[in-house]
């Protein structure tokens, strides 16, 4: 029986077609094994977010010749539909698939045998216009289910249209049956993925179905106690679906939101679709149904055009808002995208000033949240992820928890009282016999 091992690089997106497609290998007889099993093919998948995509493919490759020599070295995703023939190059690698190939590489492969020169399977994005059902499993406490592929937005700094094609959705009713297939398994937390899933509903092309129709459908589930919207535009985030997730009986209140920056000038030359008081009216009407919600915000700093003026107005936007956590980007020049023509450049060396800025301010925001959470009740998922003796866990907001390992406690969903922040910054649980187990 061959061995294949799977590395994933890049969002929950990728994690759950990575999860999907070793599944395929597994109906075919190849037995899936762990990266440094010497396995005999690799599948490697890989982002195109930040500028240095190129940098860890090849030291991904590098550390699988190490491992095998001999080993199938396959690479699929985002930036294999970018720079194929680029890819193609790099000492080691066998085989390069696109957006529209990667869930057929099993059949275009046929046997994984080595050749002198690298295969190349990447056709016009054009061409990556059907939906892929995906999902993981195994790899870790929650599950990542795919609703949605592909944006046509068209952001000034992004490639994922480049490298995922248009906006496409599966159906309510094979989304549905997804989820019926996970709540078998002992999955109790499901998080809803996809490139732009507030855009959820276009099928062949024209919208069928919205997002609104797809939450109120999976919160009647029975089987799976948790699900969690990963993240969603300010702009597609409606009235209706705050609402609905505030007397939801399975949708947590955490939001991601990405955000980018926080002066409309800056907002408009990235082609953003809203401005910042669209942006401050949707946290205000989280926080007046959900004041425990959680609300995390995506922010690049350094965009061509920013100056110091435009940082510091985005520093103190962010400083007012009611938010709970930051990921920041330093932005990084993409091939094929506009903003790579645009003026005003920031030097390297100040976009990184910025970066640790905002990061710092996330730290603060972060602490803040948590400081809000001490002394209440929460319920916690605990994961199978054991660090000196502690295990940790997510309550439905977000808020980080450590306790003492208990391997009964795996895997399961805990009432406990939150009680202190520790040095790590983690949320420390009360370890009084009276926490209420659910089933």
């Amino acid at each position: 029986m061959r061995k294949v091992a799977f590395y994933t690089l890049g969002c929950k997106l990728n994690f759950s077609e990575t999860s999907s497609i070793s599944r395929l290998f597994e109906q075919k007889g190849y037995r899936k094994v762990d990266f440094e099993d010497r396995p005999d093919i690799y599948i490697i998948n890989t982002c195109s977010v930040t500028d240095n995509a190129d940098k860890k493919c090849r030291k991904i490759v590098r550390e699988a010749q190490k491992i095998n020599p001999d080993a199938y070295v396959a690479i699929i995703g985002c930036y294999a539909q970018l720079k194929p023939v680029e890819i193609s190059e790099i000492p080691g690698v066998d085989a390069v698939l696109g957006a529209a190939e990667k869930f057929r590489l099993i059949e275009l492969l046929d046997g994984f045998v080595k050749q002198p020169e690298a295969k190349v399977f990447a056709s016009e994005i054009s061409e990556a216009n059907t939906f892929h059902n995906a999902f993981s499993y195994g790899d870790r406490t929650r599950t990542f289910l795919k609703v949605q592929d592909g944006c046509n937005y068209n952001c000034s700094f992004c490639t994922i249209p480049l490298a995922r094609g248009k906006s496409r959705s599966n159906s309510i009713e094979n989304i549905l049956a997804s989820a019926r297939e996970i709540a078998a398994t002992d999955v109790k937390e499901v998080v809803l993925t996809g490139v732009n899933i507030g855009d959820f509903g276009i099928q062949e092309g024209r919208r069928q179905e919205r997002f609104t129709d797809l939450v109120q459908e999976l919160d009647k589930m029975d089987g799976i106690e948790r699900f969690r919207i990963s993240s969603i535009e300010p702009n597609l985030l409606s009235d209706d679906i705050i609402k609905f997730v505030s007397e939801s009986r399975l949708f947590v209140p955490h939001f991601h939101i990405p955000l980018q920056s926080g002066s409309n000038k800056i907002l408009k030359s990235m082609r953003r679709r809203y401005e910042r008081e669209l942006y401050t009216e949707r946290v205000a009407h989280i926080k007046s149904r959900m004041p425990h919600a959680c609300i995390g915000v995506d922010v690049i700093v350094g965009f061509p055009g920013e100056t110091e003026e435009d940082f510091l107005e985005t520093y103190r936007f962010l400083n007012e808002l009611d938010i709970s956590y930051l990921h920041v980007f330093t932005y990084s020049e993409r091939a094929n995208t506009p903003a790579i023509e645009l003026d005003g450049i920031v030097p390297v060396k100040e976009r990184n000033r910025r970066s640790r800025m905002l990061r710092s301010l996330s730290e603060k925001k972060k602490r803040h949240f948590y400081e809000q959470n001490i002394g209440k009740e929460a319920v916690v998922l605990f994961e199978d992820d054991v660090q000196d003796g502690k295990m940790h866990g997510f309550t439905e907001n977000y808020v980080r928890v450590t306790a003492k390992y208990d391997p009964l406690l795996v895997n399961e969903l805990k009432r406990v009282q939150l009680t202190e922040i520790n040095d790590e910054g983690l949320m420390e649980v009360s370890e009084s016999p009276d926490y209420i187990v659910h089933a």
